[in-house]
């Protein structure tokens, strides 16, 4: 298929998933402990996927969501998707994501990485963090695929990987890249200012020295919002073998932007889907906030004016599933499989 032809694709997928956040389904939620890959200490992961209950309103860290706890998954063949939060970060600042993909379809995982989230910052700049944190999800996707609840619903295809701001580091790694310690030591040499990715001073502490980072074949697509991606050259992505969907914001107050998102749009060697928002921040890509969050954690709810953080999350939650339905294979409801098994039938008899 020629890129032209992908692209109308693409905006036809679209189209279908944006009236497809009307349909039956609503979010199921099912809460997970499994090992963490580092340690073995107790990892959790929240899992939002289809399911035809009733959904109900629930508060999981200061986040508000619609989902129906533990409840039947919708019968059918899903594809998975596992999310990466930011450093210090939770997944349910992402719930809206992920939410709006389980009700079109997806079975959605998100892992709270150990040291490195809202009440644990123990291993911030740590190799630990940084090759741990793949470890992290890759373990995710063999636990959901064995978990009793969600394997028999899961198809067996690719597995995709959203990664937000670190998380972005994180899906890179899953999917080929080799991070270059000294890319980010000569960088933080040369901007010593930039706080956020130069805590360490661009020297990683080397706390668990055995690891290294690992692929994960299982990965088909990545889905990238304000990565983090100051270690990657063009030869450490040149492992990077599979379909990227990118977001950023050009107003992003965190990540400079010429050496992260325009940087690896540039140099990944399967050119991405690459958007720019005009005016949007680092933080857009978080749920949009309600009255209670903008009161307690204003400088993340707060856009720039002209911004829609609604918006965006609505373009944001159908693009996203266009976007994976094309490289992973579309949600497939009962009836859908059903069928396409009569098919395969008649043609293999």
């Amino acid at each position: 298929m020629t890129r032209f032809r992908t692209l109308i694709a693409f905006a036809l997928l679209a189209g279908l998933f944006a009236h497809a956040e009307a349909a039956p389904w609503v979010a199921g939620l099912h809460r997970m402990t499994l090992a963490d890959p580092v340690d073995a200490r107790p990892m959790q992961a929240l899992v939002f996927y289809p399911s035809s209950s009733t959904a109900r309103s629930v508060r999981i860290e200061g986040y508000q969501t619609h989902v129906a706890e533990e409840a039947p998954v919708a019968m059918g063949h899903f594809p998975l998707l596992v999310i990466s939060h930011g450093n210090v970060g939770s997944p349910m600042a992402l719930h809206d994501l992920a939410n709006g993909l389980a009700r079109q379809g997806f079975v959605v995982v998100a892992v709270i990485h150990p040291g490195d989230n809202a009440r644990d910052h123990s291993r911030l700049g740590t190799l630990s963090n940084l090759y741990g944190r793949p470890l992290q999800i890759s373990a995710a996707i063999t636990a959901v695929r064995d978990d009793k609840l969600l394997a028999p619903y899961l198809n067996d295809g690719k597995v995709g990987v959203i990664g937000y701001s670190a998380g972005g580091e994180t899906a890179l790694i899953l999917s080929g890249a080799q991070p270059d310690l000294d890319r980010l030591r000569r960088y933080c040499e040369e901007r010593p200012g930039d706080a956020d990715a130069c805590k360490t001073h661009g020297v990683l502490i080397a706390d668990h020295s055995e690891l290294v980072p690992r692929a994960d074949p299982r990965v088909g697509a990545v889905m990238l919002m304000a990565p983090l991606s100051l270690m990657f050259g063009r030869h450490a992505l040149a492992g990077v073998q599979v379909p990227a969907l990118i977001y950023s914001g050009d107003n992003d107050q965190l990540l400079a932007l010429e050496h992260n998102a325009d940087a690896l749009a540039r140099k990944l060697p399967v050119t991405p889907d690459y958007r720019l928002l005009s005016g949007a921040g680092h933080f857009v890509f978080m749920a949009p906030c309600d009255d209670e969050q903008r009161q307690h954690m204003a400088a993340l709810c707060k856009d720039a004016d002209g911004v829609d953080r609604r918006f965006i999350h609505r373009s944001l939650r159908s693009e996203t599933a266009a976007f994976f339905s094309q490289a992973l294979g579309a949600p497939e409801p009962a009836e859908r499989a059903v069928a396409v098994g009569q098919h395969q039938d008649q043609e293999h008899p």
